[in-house]
């Protein structure tokens, strides 16, 4: 069988690519990703905020108790800001342990941030880079035009920064995800995640505290993604990666199906291990054999929007249609 894939203009074994994650961050597991079939690793996300919070932090520890005395003034010397270093250097490594491409992800807060990182990681090795756009509003008079506008600089500044392909993990709320994706390739953008899962918070009754559980995805958290990946095929060129709720081959079968070009997994991974990439690969293949496919290109996007044969599939009259078909549910969930 040949799984090979084209993602970011990047040759691919097979469509499996391990998202960002803790989990990467660790050579050993590393190995073990490639080993177990991993296609291709996006490293742990480099957070522009996260840099400040540890600077600030150090600054608070090193002058605490600077103003004392006058014996104690000069105790703390002043260090220059660390920034990024740390973090391109644990990257430089990871990329000398792979023999598969290494994506970088990034989430900056000033243009110069944005450029610079980019940059950076590329000099580090990264085969690709990939902004994370994770980003919460807090003000009320701030335009959603505004934020749109805002993400299309940053892209089309990556893209003019670097010569390797970027992609953009995105947010799924949007007013139309199609509109921004069109425009954010039209900003030069060689592939879309679909999309960025981004973590809430929660509120302890018993304490009345708030806490921030790490919630892995489940099976169901793909449809949005096989949504998307089936409007999109075939109407931009660019990739389309599927992320979110993707744990088994037959997973990975429906987003090919959709469209997409590759699919990102991290969830599976922390709940089965590294040994799940093997798993999924087999399922592909067994399920390619039962239907007489022999590459992915055989069968990808034959269930898209553009290719389908039933025109209500991707749009409101098929949420119309189950909620008047609501007796069906019964069927599953017999009423008490």
């Amino acid at each position: 069988m040949n799984l090979s894939t084209k993602y970011l203009g990047l040759t691919l074994k097979n469509p499996i690519v391990v998202g960002a994650s803790n989990l990467v961050t660790d050579a050993a597991m590393l190995k073990k990703l490639e080993e177990a079939g991993a296609a291709a690793i996006v490293y742990k996300s480099l957070f522009e905020e996260q840099i400040h919070l540890e600077n600030l932090q150090l600054h608070e520890q090193l002058s605490e108790y600077k103003e004392r005395n006058a014996e104690m003034i000069s105790l703390f010397p002043d260090l220059l800001d660390h920034g990024p270093e740390e973090f391109i250097s644990q990257f430089a490594k990871a990329r000398k342990v792979l023999g598969i491409p290494l994506i970088a992800s990034i989430n900056a807060v000033y243009d110069e941030s944005w450029q610079s990182y980019a940059k950076k990681l590329q000099d580090a090795g990264a085969d690709a880079i990939e902004i994370n756009f994770y980003a919460v509003p807090l003000e009320f008079d701030l335009d959603g035009r505004a934020i749109h506008n805002e993400e299309l600089d940053v892209v089309e500044m990556v893209k003019n920064a670097v010569s390797i392909p970027v992609s953009v993990k995105l947010s799924p709320y949007y007013t139309n995800p199609l509109f921004i994706v069109s425009e954010m390739a039209k900003k030069g953008a060689d592939g879309f995640v679909l999309f960025n899962r981004l973590f809430q918070p929660d509120i302890n009754i018993n304490t009345e505290k708030h806490h921030f559980p790490y919630n892995l995805s489940s099976e169901q958290d793909n449809r949005l993604a096989l949504r998307f990946a089936g409007l999109l095929y075939g109407n931009i060129n660019a990739s389309i990666c599927a992320s979110n709720g993707i744990f088994t081959g037959a997973d990975v079968v429906k987003m090919i199906l959709a469209g997409a070009d590759a699919v990102q997994v991290v969830s599976t991974i922390y709940k089965h291990g590294p040994k799940q990439i093997s798993r999924m690969l087999e399922e592909i293949e067994a399920w390619m054999t039962t239907k007489n496919y022999k590459s992915l290109d055989d069968f990808r996007g034959i269930l898209s929007n553009k290719k389908t044969k039933d025109p209500f599939t991707y749009r409101r009259a098929q949420y119309i249609d189950i909620l008047m078909k609501s007796e069906e549910i019964f069927k599953n969930y017999p009423m008490i």
